[in-house]
């Protein structure tokens, strides 16, 4: 291994670490069957295909439903997938989207293979080795940027001097937005005087999105061309939305098959689709179909003649491929010379190759959520940074347990705050009642996170309800991993029954999809039923938070993150239901400030009120 720093040697390890433990989880052999893949939410089987179609790249492409509740929050858009068969060797692939009954996926292949039509098929998750080995080159180039090289090590070193110069109140803005508060635009000046990093921390309502909109257009109005990117796709839209109301000139890159209608026509796809191309593209597609066909006749089993015909025929299919992908890079590349954002994830950046072109600003949303060396794959892109994010809510998703030990969970937000000297706080919240937000404020954001005054309380917004003494243990799942709790189940249910809120705008959260699973069978279809990991981003009127765990032993396993229950706390505008054992949750600090806190400013009630 080179001489690199030691930062970056940790994370080569930790990437290695991660890609075997992947390898070891997503395996299906005889020690790890499909029924536990299942269990444990890494696999979807059987799939129902609803149809067949060629992407944008002329990747083949397929539609499914499921047709059972299955426990999916692990099955990501952009997730790497094999698309599987008994007896038959399993097709390389990536979920476009999934939302938890429907979804797509792409094949890394020439076509789709002869068992698509069997009963038994199925989708698992697999090692992400494109992401890993993009990651691996990003910090292998570090050291080859002088400028990155020494940001690297100041961010590193365990007394930095990198300090962020405080806005001058000399330059005066004009705000496109008149409806900012002094936080946001503080904020903002602090991104358009911006030298090399700038850090808004953004905690949950409080106008993240608006406020970097506002940024980004004041950067464009001084001639910046700007990158964005975001660890997801649904927060690349998110953003990318908010920009394009603004009349943006915005091209989305990355997967374009699953965005929304409103994001379409600012993909190479969308924008194509428009362009006399489209109609070239169309004529060789139907040649190329032609050809697929003819070599499709020659099925499973045949002799050397018909298997040379195939051949030749999917090799002529090939070819015109290659046309239809050399027409769409020359007319993309003119796109990105007109944009004025190009958005994407790390990796959808990382792909569509930019280096060619100048940016002035990268800006990562969620850079909560973003692993570190995903962020130094697409820094050498631009010249100055600018994260945003809440280090406060849940971090990357790691899997390896020597990894994150070794400190891989740390996102690049994370290691960003912890060296520089200063960042912008967003100091009002918008979306939930005073009372439910209080809490969150004096234990995270030590009591500077304030209400917008509309949100004052108004009637009971926060209530506990103790399970403690009931006998409700927690236990485990039939399949015997994820935890459940029935009895705060039927509590939840009666709690339904007697609030009556409005399902469209209620969700039951709980941090074990054990839980989850369960609930989808037990609670009312219309509700939000889901897991706090899957839930982060996300708000409603009404929320009921399932705690689960209730043991004679005071174990409350990862309720200890106290990051994820800040996410649970804060996703409720109007109510939050808590549901939960006092005496097993009650051995823990954060847990006995949370009861405290609702006996001060809430309702605490107890399970026999619901007898």
């Amino acid at each position: 291994m080179a001489a690199w720093h030691p930062h970056i040697q940790r994370l080569l390890q930790c990437i290695e670490l991660e890609e075997k433990e992947q390898v070891r989880r997503y395996r299906l052999d005889q020690q790890h069957t499909l029924r536990e893949l299942k269990a444990e939410g890494l696999a979807l089987h059987p799939l129902i295909v609803t149809r067949k179609t060629f992407g944008y790249a002329d990747y083949p492409e397929i539609s499914f439903r499921v047709a059972f509740p299955a426990e999916t929050n692990q099955f990501r858009d952009g997730s790497a997938i094999e698309f599987f068969c008994a007896g038959e060797e399993p097709v390389k692939g990536l979920l476009i989207g999934f939302d938890g009954k429907a979804g797509e996926f792409r094949l890394f292949a020439p076509d789709f293979p002869d068992w698509v039509e069997d009963d038994a098929v199925g989708i698992k998750l697999a090692p992400d080795q494109h992401t890993s080995t993009i990651m691996k080159n990003g910090l292998r180039g570090i050291e080859q940027h002088k400028k990155l090289s020494h940001l690297f090590a100041q961010w590193h070193e365990t007394k930095s001097d990198l300090q962020t110069p405080a806005i001058n109140p000399g330059i005066q803005l004009v705000f496109r937005n008149k409806g900012l508060n002094k936080s946001q635009q503080q904020a903002v000046a602090a991104i358009t005087q911006n030298e090399t990093i700038t850090i808004v921390h953004g905690p949950p309502g409080t106008g993240k999105t608006t406020t970097l909109t506002e940024a980004i257009l004041q950067l464009i109005d001084r001639g910046e061309k700007v990158l964005v990117s975001a660890p997801s796709n649904t927060a690349v839209d998110h953003i990318s939305s908010s920009l394009i109301e603004k009349g943006v000139r915005l091209l989305r890159v990355g997967n374009s098959s699953k965005v929304s209608e409103q994001i379409f026509p600012f993909t190479a796809e969308g924008k194509l689709a428009k362009s006399g191309l489209q109609k070239e593209i169309k004529e060789l597609k139907i040649r190329a179909e032609a050809f697929r066909k003819m070599a499709l006749k020659y099925k499973r089993n045949f002799g050397k003649a018909e298997r040379e015909q195939r051949s030749l025929l999917m090799k002529e299919v090939r070819s015109i491929r290659d046309e239809i992908k050399k027409l769409q890079a020359y007319n993309e590349e003119k796109l990105y010379h007109e944009a004025d954002v190009i958005a994407g994830t790390p990796i959808g950046l990382y792909d569509a190759d930019l280096r060619k072109f100048k940016f002035s600003t990268l800006v990562i949303d969620e850079a909560g959520q973003c692993l570190e060396p995903l962020a130094w794959c697409i820094f050498p892109l631009a010249d100055k940074y600018v994260l945003a994010g809440d280090h406060f809510q849940l971090p990357p998703t790691v899997l390896s347990y020597e990894a994150a030990k070794l400190g891989y969970e740390r996102s690049i937000l994370e290691v960003c705050i912890a060296a520089v000297e200063q960042s912008y706080l967003l100091n009002t919240q918008y979306r939930m009642r005073q009372v439910i937000a209080g809490f969150s404020s004096g234990y995270f954001y030590g009591g500077a996170l304030i209400a917008a005054p509309h949100l004052i309380n108004t009637a009971t917004h926060l209530v506990f309800i103790d399970t403690a003494g009931s006998g409700n243990n927690e236990k485990h799942g039939s399949d015997g991993t994820s935890l459940q709790n029935e009895g705060e189940l039927e509590l939840a249910q009666k709690l339904i029954e007697s609030e009556a809120p409005d399902l469209s705008s209620a969700a039951f959260i709980s941090p074990y999809a054990g839980q989850v699973a369960a609930a989808r069978e037990l609670l009312p279809k219309a509700l939000r039923i889901s897991t706090i990991d899957s839930f982060q981003g996300q708000e409603k009127e009404v929320i009921i938070l399932s705690l689960v765990r209730s043991n004679e032993d005071g174990e409350i396993g990862f309720l200890k993150d106290y990051r994820r229950m800040n996410v649970a706390i804060t996703r409720a505008k109007e109510k939050l239901f808590v549901i939960g054992d006092s005496a097993t949750i009650g051995h823990d600090a954060f847990y006995v400030s949370f009861l405290e806190y609702i006996e001060k400013y809430g309702v605490y009630r107890t399970i026999w009120e619901f007898e």
